[in-house]
């Protein structure tokens, strides 16, 4: 497994600004989705490509375009939805899949009550967005899932990621598979709670409003 902490003043910034418990939820939204994108740059350098030639008013030009099968991104309810936007702009010919996954607040479990997936994901790319990397066990349980499907390349993305969760992922993923954790940064630990410290609270509630 690697890890990219993404290094850049634009992303430092736009982070700061995402962990600021005042920011609204508006701004919050429109940060995450530029911040995503940003993050998309480094997450994509090892996207499949192909040689094509195509005409240009002057002569023509040797040229590489992503090849089939196209790649996947793949967003965890409901939070990832709030990344899905920043990762299809920069990737707008990818299909895109939908896992519902939850954590279980007193067994920390992880519970899937959706899924929106081909059956074979063989050969595919896939791009796992998701806010927060905290126990990690979420990570794990979707790229279970996508393994089962004959997925071998997976790259996730998160705005933040906790030292507990990424070991654990390292330990359950082993050699299985080829997975990259693209990350805007790795913060100091997991609270009593499970909560990313210093974090930024509860993306998902920070995205789109308290769920009762």
């Amino acid at each position: 497994m690697r890890v990219h902490v993404a290094d850049h003043p634009l992303i430092d910034h736009k982070l700061s600004v995402l962990r600021n418990k005042e920011t609204p939820s508006p701004v919050f939204r429109q940060l995450a989705d530029e911040l995503v994108t940003l993050l998309a740059y480094e997450a994509t350098r090892e996207v499949h490509t192909e040689e094509i030639e195509v005409v240009t008013p002057v002569a023509t030009a040797h040229c590489r375009r992503i090849a089939d099968p196209r790649p996947m991104v793949v967003p965890i309810l409901r939070a990832g939805l709030g990344m899905l936007e920043g990762m299809t702009r920069l990737l707008p010919t990818a299909e895109v899949g939908f896992l519902g996954m939850s954590r279980n607040e007193k067994t920390l479990e992880i519970e899937t009550y959706a899924n929106r997936l081909p059956q074979d994901l063989s050969g595919r790319q896939v791009f796992i967005v998701d806010p927060m990397l905290a126990t990690g066990h979420t990570l794990i349980a979707a790229i279970d899932y996508l393994l089962e499907r004959g997925a071998k390349d997976v790259t996730a993305l998160f705005l933040l990621a906790a030292p507990e969760g990424l070991k654990a992922v390292e330990e359950a993923v082993g050699d299985r598979a080829n997975v990259t954790i693209v990350v805007a940064a790795v913060d100091d630990h997991l609270n009593e709670n499970a909560y990313i410290v210093p974090g930024l609270g509860d993306a998902g509630d920070r995205l789109y409003g308290v769920v009762d």
